[in-house]
């Protein structure tokens, strides 16, 4: 094995951080600064017409409580090998969203995370970072998947029949998974995850579950209240239903975190569209929403990343 000089070492890890902290500005300017579709005086004459201080304290109430149901999530799967700070989770969480930020779907994340551990808790770290998106996954697909069905009984974009037809590929796809859970790729199976999954305790589970439903009802109203504010005056379970739409849609394409925001909003305008919101308002209330919730945590994760010395052997 090539012994790699201390000296040597620290440079490549200052490198390493320069270009996920550059790479970060980079991506989030170039989605502010060239996007023809953001009509800026629009949106600040919108602004300075409905403005208030409770209602932007409100809306940056709502990020920051996203972002801690996020980070006590963590803090709680943590405890599974050994408790950590409010302090540091919120350290780990915000790294590896940083580190996340240019990878596809978020890759990065799980090794901006286990950086902040043993080497030979690499894997189980990787591991709980899985059951912490999963959860979130999974519950913006049951969610989604019902605001879908909603939407298209009151707009009917699309039939019966295809309903039904989707609703067949699902139960084959997961009578196909349960087939083939014994099935090993690389020591997993999908018997061995769901084995590990039941050696955690239930309280965490339990935990788990609850911040991830809070975190998605924050996030989902926010994207509400934003709607309100841009004078979208839509029946309430219309508009919440559209919006765990796209959500669930824009979930399950593979995409980078940094392009989030243009994925949703192709997405949002096609659904609001069919509610006839303009096509600007839609796209500003999603960059809003991309801003607060991805941009803000960015900017401070970027601190965290620069003062980071890793645990890990590099």
């Amino acid at each position: 094995m090539i012994s790699i000089p201390h000296k040597t070492k620290q440079f490549l890890v200052l490198l390493v951080k320069l270009l996920i902290v550059g790479g970060a500005f980079y991506f989030i300017y170039n989605q502010l600064a060239n996007n023809d579709k953001l009509d800026w005086q629009k949106f600040l004459v919108l602004f300075h017409k409905n403005q208030s201080v409770l209602g932007i304290s409100f809306i940056l109430l709502l990020s920051v409580l996203n972002r801690l149901f996020e980070i006590l999530k963590w803090k709680y799967l943590v405890s599974y090998l050994h408790p950590i700070s409010l302090a540091e989770a919120t350290k780990q969480v915000l790294a590896g969203l940083t580190a996340g930020l240019f990878t596809p779907n978020g890759i990065g994340e799980y090794a901006g995370k286990a950086l902040y551990f043993d080497k030979k808790e690499a894997k189980k770290v990787v591991f709980l970072n899985l059951i912490c998106n999963g959860i979130q996954m999974i519950l913006t697909m049951i969610f989604g998947v019902f605001g879908l069905l909603y939407f298209n009984a009151q707009y009917n974009v699309i039939t019966s029949k295809t309903v039904a037809v989707l609703f067949g590929i699902l139960v084959i796809l997961f009578a196909i998974l349960f087939s083939v859970k014994k099935i090993t790729i690389k020591g997993y199976s999908i018997e061995k995850l769901i084995h590990k999954t039941n050696e955690i305790p239930k309280s965490i589970h339990q935990k788990n579950t609850l911040l991830a439903i809070l975190r998605y009802l924050v996030f989902t109203h926010q994207y509400y209240f934003l709607f309100l504010a841009f004078d979208v005056d839509l029946p309430y379970f219309i508009l919440i239903s559209a919006i765990s739409s796209v959500y669930f849609l824009a979930s399950s394409l593979p995409t980078f975190q940094f392009l989030d925001f243009a994925v949703k909003g192709s997405v949002a305008v096609y659904f609001f569209g069919i509610l006839g919101v303009n096509e600007w308002v839609v796209v500003f209330v999603t960059m809003l929403m991309w801003f607060l919730n991805v941009v803000l945590p960015v900017l401070i994760g970027s601190y965290y990343v620069l003062n980071f010395k890793p645990k890990m052997a590099i």
